[in-house]
């Protein structure tokens, strides 16, 4: 205790009132510096580098994968774990091609520039398996707790949107923009308010964005038109037939069923024929469909993917047991929380007392 501590009290409370007096004069003097300060003047970038990054990742020089990679982490910024998963290959060895890619690149001496008309085009086509890879991952995230990774699903978008506007008349370009508007235009009802995953036939529709449905539709008019009809052009094609259904319910899947049969034949793809094994489902029962995705079990029955589109069909043929096991399984094989957490609940939800499908 101070000898007077009253005087003390009234020493320190003054010295403390003068330091609040300083220290609010010094902030007035250094506003009133700030606004008399001259804002040097400033030439703004009117150019994005990101699509002279995309095509030069995307070097004749490099094979389709290694570019495809090279450019979904240089420019995509997908992690080495992440573009393994989506090439269904080990971290390590996905590592290696990347960095093989860009002692490639370097090699060639290629400075930073723009490619020519005829260079550029012959890269469009690696430009735009990247961009679908980069949009799926963000559409569909292949790891975390969340559905969506927006901001990846939004950047695969603006890079497209790059690419139309450089090369407007490309009917690929012009189907894989719609495509990712169609699917983009969900993304407010995939997910529910505690962030679980919200199936396309649960989808509160009104909650879609309408507009870039609207948009998406439009340029897939455009794409088509050209005359050349592609791979993307096709996705996005099945894409409007969900996107144009009121509901659910109203969903033409006879016209689904056709569109995945073309789009089968013309990549070979064996995801593709899950989806069309769901179509199958849809419009031929799902006996039927079973038999098409036993088709592909030697190239995707380990996955996830394939696990789930197998459960979901034997619970719609009755076999609620074989489901909730092969559902199970789908789930310990999920890479991304929030889809493990769906596949779960849907096998407990089949192994509820009394369950009936529809229930």
């Amino acid at each position: 205790m101070p000898d007077e501590p009253r005087a003390w009290l009234v020493t320190a409370a003054s010295r403390r009132l003068v330091d609040l007096w300083r220290s609010e004069a010094a902030r007035r003097e250094r506003e009133a510096r700030v606004i008399a300060w001259e804002v040097p003047a400033y030439d703004p970038v009117d150019h994005d580098d990101s699509l002279t990054v995309l095509l030069l990742c995307c070097h004749p020089s490099l094979t389709p994968a290694s570019a495809i990679a090279l450019t979904l982490r240089a420019v995509g910024g997908l992690t080495t774990a992440e573009i393994a998963r989506a090439f269904l290959v080990p971290e390590p060895t996905m590592a290696q091609r990347i960095s093989r890619a860009k002692a490639t690149i370097r090699a060639s001496g290629e400075g930073f520039r723009m490619p020519s008309a005829a260079d550029r085009d012959a890269r469009l086509r690696s430009a735009l398996h990247v961009l679908y890879l980069l949009f799926n991952e963000g559409y569909a995230s292949t790891h975390g707790d969340a559905v969506q990774r927006i901001e990846l699903s939004r950047q695969a978008i603006r890079l497209t949107r790059l690419i139309v506007a450089s090369v407007p008349q490309h009917p690929e370009a012009l189907g894989l923009l719609a495509l990712m508007l169609l699917l983009e235009a969900r993304a407010p009802a995939r997910a529910d308010v505690s962030g679980a995953l919200v199936p396309l036939p649960e989808q509160d529709r009104s909650r879609w964005d309408h507009s870039l449905v609207a948009e998406g539709l439009d340029l897939l008019r455009q794409a088509l038109a050209l005359g050349a009809v592609g791979e993307y052009q096709l996705q996005a094609a099945i894409a409007a037939v969900h996107d144009r259904a009121a509901t659910a319910a109203d969903t033409d899947w006879d016209e689904v069923l056709d569109l995945y049969g073309i789009l089968e034949e013309v990549t070979g793809n064996p995801v593709v024929t899950l989806g069309r094994a769901v179509a199958v489902a849809m419009a031929r029962g799902p006996r039927a469909a079973l038999e098409v995705v036993d088709t592909v079990e030697d190239r995707l029955g380990t996955t996830h993917r394939w696990l789930a589109v197998r459960g979901q069909l034997l619970e719609m043929a009755g076999e609620t047991v074989a489901a909730a096991a092969t559902l199970d399984r789908a789930a310990a094989t999920a890479t991304n929380e929030a889809e493990r957490r769906h596949l779960a609940a849907r096998a407990a939800r089949l192994r509820t007392p009394g369950f009936t499908r529809g229930g």
